[in-house]
Formats: C-alpha cells, structure tokens, sequence
C-alpha cells in the first residue's frame, strides 16, 4: 500500500501527478496520470496528449490517503527497479 512515508519506494505508474515547481515556468501546474516512468523521465497523460517530462528538474504534487505530498525529482531519479528494490522510501 503506498502511504505518504514510502511513496519514493513505489511504482508510479498509474498515479495522478502535478508538476509543483519546475525551472520551466511553462510545465508548472501540468497534471494527468503517469503512464511510463524511465530513470530520468515520466511519461504523463494530459488533457492536451501525451508529454514526456524530466523527473529531476521538477517537484511532483501527489495525492495519496488524501494528504498531498511533494517530491523532489532528484529523490527519485533512479531506474523504477532500482527505487523498488531497495525499498528506499523518504
């Protein structure tokens, strides 16, 4: 179960995501469900199509157990298996 305290150790895929604060003014507020997650990128589903967005340049407002949580992209850029494997949460 993902829970506020181990999100960074969970698969993203299938979340809802908000770019929170990026250095392009441009993406911030972007929102939609993730559909692909590389190490460095997350590939979002949007009302405008489909958009690639780095993880690292960016926090990433997520909504879990109706608390919302902000993540650093350098948190979490690392391969998913990676992340996953060792369980690394916050």
């Amino acid at each position: 179960m993902i829970t506020p305290e181990n999100i960074t150790s969970h698969e993203f895929i299938g979340l809802y995501t908000e770019v929170a604060r990026s250095s392009n003014p441009q993406i911030i507020g972007l929102n939609g469900r993730i559909v692909n997650e590389t190490k460095s990128m997350f590939t979002i589903n949007t009302e405008k199509g489909t958009k690639s967005i780095a993880k690292s340049n960016n926090s990433w407002k997520f909504s879990i157990q109706e608390k919302e949580i902000i993540v650093e992209g350098s948190e979490i850029a690392k391969r998913p298996y990676d992340r996953l494997e060792r369980g690394g949460g916050r």
